[in-house]
Formats: C-alpha cells, sequence, structure tokens
C-alpha cells in the first residue's frame, strides 16, 4: 500500500489566500463550497456503472462525451446517511490531480465571492477533530458555509485518499 499524499488544511496565515469564488452546494442541511476553478460543469444524475473493488464512497463511472470519470457519493464519503435522489440531486464534475471526477450532492447553491475576513481557519476546531477535507469555514450573511479541500476528498490514481 503506497501512503497518502495530503494537502495539508491551511495555516492561519494561508486563510487569506482562500478568498474567491466558491460553488455552493448542500448535502441535507449542511452548506459547502469548493473553489469554482476545480469546477468544469454541473450535470443531471446519470446511471453510473459500479466497479468492482471499489471503496463504498465510489458510484462507479460514467461516460462523459467520451470520457470515462469516477462518480463519488459526497454522502457516503462524508459517513452522512443515505437519502433517495431528489429533483434537484446533481452531480458536480471537478477537475482534480489532473482529471475529472463527478460528485453527487443534494442540490447546487451558488457561487459566492468569499471575502478573506469571513473565513475562519479549522485549526482552532480542536486536535481530536478529523479536518483533512476542510479548508476553512465561512462565515457568510446567510449562514456558514463549510469549504472543502476537494484536493483530499477524491481518490487519486492510485485509488488513495485523504483518511482512507
Amino acid at each position: 500500500m503506497t501512503e497518502a499524499t495530503t494537502v495539508a488544511p491551511p495555516r492561519a496565515a494561508q486563510v487569506g489566500e482562500l478568498a474567491g469564488k466558491f460553488l455552493t452546494f448542500f448535502l441535507g442541511d449542511e452548506e459547502y463550497g469548493l473553489p469554482i476553478l476545480h469546477v468544469q460543469e454541473i450535470i443531471s444524475v446519470i446511471p453510473a456503472t459500479p466497479m468492482p473493488r471499489t471503496p463504498a464512497h465510489i458510484v462507479g463511472v460514467v461516460n462523459l462525451r467520451g470520457k470515462v470519470i469516477p462518480i463519488v457519493n459526497l454522502r457516503e464519503r462524508f459517513g452522512l446517511p443515505e437519502v433517495e435522489h431528489g429533483s434537484k440531486t446533481c452531480i458536480i464534475v471537478v477537475y482534480v490531480h489532473d482529471r475529472a471526477t463527478g460528485i453527487v450532492v443534494d442540490h447546487v447553491s451558488e457561487v459566492v465571492d468569499i471575502q478573506a475576513d469571513a473565513i475562519e481557519s479549522i485549526g482552532g476546531l480542536g486536535s481530536d477533530l478529523q479536518t483533512e477535507f476542510l479548508l476553512g469555514v465561512a462565515n457568510c450573511e446567510d449562514g456558514l458555509k463549510i469549504l472543502l479541500a476537494i484536493e483530499n476528498v477524491l481518490p487519486r490514481e492510485d485509488g488513495e485518499t485523504a483518511g482512507t
């Protein structure tokens, strides 16, 4: 087994560098955000072909305009209860680790411009918390948005991910 390489959560000095545009989406009642620069497109849920011997959070693969891409169920990845797909359930296709990957979310919210002073470091939340998936928390007018370190959430070519 290879050793997993991860992108560390930001130090307090780096939090200001996170400011910018984020695509926000919901899983249940929680709103998450990921840097818009990683977003390739948003598509409807399409049936995936299951792959043998893959982690439970990997739904399978789909053919997206001639490219085979893996699909990750974020609810499963985050240990959230599974729910039936609704009319707003969709796949956000992101580009990380030099390839496209789809992530299934309950629904997309909006693109927001988050200022540096609205982003709180997750470093002060306690050492017992597993924070490898998080960049920080944005304190916005309409509530908190959990900013994801999407590079750590998604599998690399070798199948390793942060937290596995």
